[in-house]
């Protein structure tokens, strides 16, 4: 059983940090002014920031600001060390990113800021983990749809802190991995800004298009919320350190209540152990009561997917009972928080009055004006206890308070009054100060890296995610490089197939790269470290921090390992973190506009031309949920409100699901404005296309190849996407 566990609450603004600090939370994590994942929170401006360290470490908590967002170059380049520097020295605990360049640039401008890796990077095995704890990280936050057995054959593996959700809302999507709110209306999950399009009603269709979803069960992207109350104690066993709720778009009175159960019953757990744990109805009670969606489940520690984890019927979040509001409320909101602190107080004849407070390892001591003799009525014991423990708005009280003093004395009351606000304000400050840090130095930024080489002659990729595609690519003059998703052969034909496919490449004068799953979960590594050294491929295009350590520990040329656009390099600064393990090259972010990739080093960079982009890559199935598991790639699509279909495809190898955008993308009329942003590089994916979809799309890439490509007018745009090179993100 582990000596110490962290209980990490949210906060969406100060009034909801001091009421979780009061409720129990051993650490807050929160938003600031720039950079969260929560943009639409209040968060916090710079001042509140700066209380909200105090106060924690005021009550001996940890403060942990959210970093989670992607950055773009400017933002890093003249925004992110100026907005963390007056946190930093103050004594901010820890930031948790998402962005690598962020990582990178934070390790490198405040050394001994701790940094967590956010769930956004998707983290789900001991090779990704090992991979960020190099890189700089302290904690790993865990994918939510990690096991118990997974998490502890991560904790077993790598020195390094383990944090996991324990309670809230759940993403359909691994997260980081969500576009869907991006691409339907500009609203980026990786800035922060999702609009839950997940909580909006579906209609699902066979590819007969016949309805498969029941009329009560419109809400099939739409998860329950997390509770894992009842299994603190597998949780803790299986390397879990901080316990995470989600909720920083909650109100206070649901913050709080929560903390309370979960630190009554981690502190129950920590006292007797998983032999004494239990779990009371009315506590089950007051955590559904306090807020729910359609119930509540345990996720994913106990299961890979599930029906029994979607609300189906009614996506809205269930408030609680207003007696028990109101009960939170009274107890953590309304009344204050304050720290023991212990005082003695020294009064003799004709010496200066004395009062020394002490608090944990802080002891303060002050003087005042002298006592002298009583001429009339000298003051009282009581009277000098009654007026010191007036603390009014400090963060302490006394608890113990010894009172030594001469007979007949008399003191002046506001003597008195003024050393206990003098003694108070000194034990606050020396409290902070050994906080608070000086060493921060001049910002250092990164320079651009010198030996990238430069594509000299206009290159055409194309990836395929079934066999139906591969002919087409491999007879295609204009394609030079043709990717295999993982997806096309069964676990069973692929080092078969591959091998057949290698020997029509290299007849044909292509590269064969191999693209390894979306999701590289310990099974997933497990089974692919059996087949490389058979696996015939010229390199390989990976999507994943868990993919590309594998590889790199597989002792893969990093030469040979290209990165997709689900590692994301939004900055030069990401692009030089990822370019340090000497890999050959990256890949375009989705959500940059065009601007923004001008702006951006694309030596080496590959950019997607074509292709239904990939909105959605989820634990869960449709398949399974609607109708049941029988193992058979399938396509299905979700209708939403205005008629809009969205192809889901079941990839069974790796028991993932992923959701594709309506359109696809189609950006051959602008091939020569991406050439003048420096790349050479471009890439066809073909995922929901048959063999005739395919070759038109080729014939139309060529076109733009060999004419203006302005002028290739073979498509009505209405039908296709530009995707974000018109718009970007906020």
């Amino acid at each position: 059983m582990a000596d110490e566990l962290e209980l990490l609450a949210p906060a969406g603004n100060l009034e909801i940090l001091k009421a979780v600090i009061h409720a129990g939370a051993d650490a807050v994590y929160f938003g600031g002014s720039q950079f969260g994942a929560r943009a639409y929170a209040k968060n916090f401006d710079k001042e509140e920031v700066l209380e909200a360290i105090d106060f924690g470490h005021i009550h001996g908590k940890k403060i942990i600001l959210a970093v989670n967002t992607l950055l773009k170059e400017k933002e890093l380049e003249e925004q992110l060390y100026e907005y963390l520097l007056p946190y930093y020295e103050r004594g901010l605990d820890a930031v948790i990113v998402q962005d690598l360049g962020v990582m990178q640039f934070i390790r490198r401008n405040f050394k001994d800021l701790p940094i967590h890796t956010s769930t956004q990077m998707t983290v789900t095995n001991t090779s990704g983990a090992e991979l960020l704890v190099k890189a700089g990280a302290e904690r790993i936050v865990m994918a939510r749809e990690l096991s118990f057995e997974e998490i502890a054959k991560i904790h077993q593996a790598v020195p390094v802190e383990i944090e996991s959700f324990v309670h809230g809302a759940l993403c359909y999507c691994y997260s980081g991995q969500c576009l869907l709110s991006s691409m339907l209306g500009g609203r980026s999950g990786n800035r922060g800004r999702c609009a839950q399009p997940c909580r909006l009603p579906y209609e699902v269709y066979d590819a007969a298009y016949q309805k498969i979803n029941k009329k009560n069960a419109l809400y099939p992207l739409s998860l329950k919320d997390l509770c894992t109350i009842d299994y603190i104690p597998q949780l803790a066993k299986s390397g879990v350190y901080s316990f995470k709720i989600e909720g920083r778009m909650k109100q206070a009175e649901y913050a709080a209540g929560v903390v309370s159960v979960y630190r009554k019953y981690m502190d129950r757990y920590l006292s007797y152990g998983e032999e004494g744990y239990f779990v009371s109805e009315q506590d089950q009670k007051k955590l559904f009561d306090l807020g729910n969606r359609s119930g509540f489940t345990d996720g994913y520690y106990q299961r890979w997917n599930g029906p029994e984890m979607v609300t189906f019927e009614k996506p809205g979040h269930e408030k609680g009972n207003e007696t028990l509001r109101k009960e939170v409320a009274r107890d953590y909101i309304l009344s204050e928080c304050k720290e023991p602190v212990q005082g003695i107080f020294q009064a003799r004849l004709d010496q200066p009055i004395e009062l020394t407070v002490q608090y944990q390892n802080h002891t303060v001591t002050v003087t005042g004006a002298s006592a002298v003799m009583a001429q009339k009525q000298p003051v009282t014991k009581e009277k000098i206890y009654e007026k010191l423990n007036k603390t009014g708005n400090t963060p302490f009280v006394f608890e113990s308070l010894e009172i030594n003093m001469e007979e007949n004395l008399f003191l002046s009351i506001g003597a008195v009054n003024e050393l206990r606000r003098q003694a108070l304000e000194q034990l606050e400050e020396q409290c902070l100060l050994s906080y608070q840090r000086t060493d921060a130095k001049e910002k250092v930024l990164l320079p651009e890296i010198k030996d990238l080489s430069q594509e000299k002659t206009l290159k055409i990729t194309a990836s395929a995610e079934n066999e139906e595609q591969i002919a087409p690519l491999l007879e295609s003059e204009i394609i030079s490089t043709v990717y295999i998703d993982s997806t096309v052969f069964s676990r069973e034909q692929t080092v078969a197939k591959m091998k057949e496919t290698m020997q029509a490449a290299k007849q044909e004068g292509k590269e064969l790269y191999y693209i390894l799953p979306a999701v590289f979960r310990e099974c997933t590594s497990a089974f692919y470290a059996s087949i490389l050294p058979e696996l015939q491929t010229d390199g390989y295009l990976v999507k994943s921090y868990d993919a590309l350590a594998f590889l790199l520990k597989q002792k893969i040329p990093a030469d040979k390992i290209r990165i997709d656009h689900s590692l994301y390099t939004w900055s030069n600064e990401s692009r030089q973190a990822f370019f340090s393990y000497r890999i050959q090259g990256d890949t375009v972010p989705l959500e940059l506009n065009g601007k923004e990739i001008k702006r951006r080093d694309n030596r080496q960079s590959e950019m997607l031309l074509y292709g239904y982009l990939p909105l959605m890559t989820s634990a869960q199935c449709i398949n399974r949920n609607l109708t049941k598991c029988d193992k058979t790639k399938k396509v299905y699509y979700l209708k939403d409100r205005y008629g809009i279909s969205f192809p889901v495809k079941n990839h069974c190898n790796e028991c993932y699901n992923v959701i594709y955008n309506s359109k696809p993308l189609y950006l051959f009329s602008v091939l020569q404005e991406l050439k003048g942003c420096g790349m050479m590089r471009f890439r066809l994916s073909f995922t929901i296309e048959n063999k005739k979809e395919t070759e038109k799309v080729l014939k139309v890439c060529q076109m733009a190849m060999e004419k203006n490509p302005k002028n290739v007018q073979t498509a009505d745009m209405s039908e296709r996407t530009y995707g974000h090179y018109k718009r970007g993100v906020e």
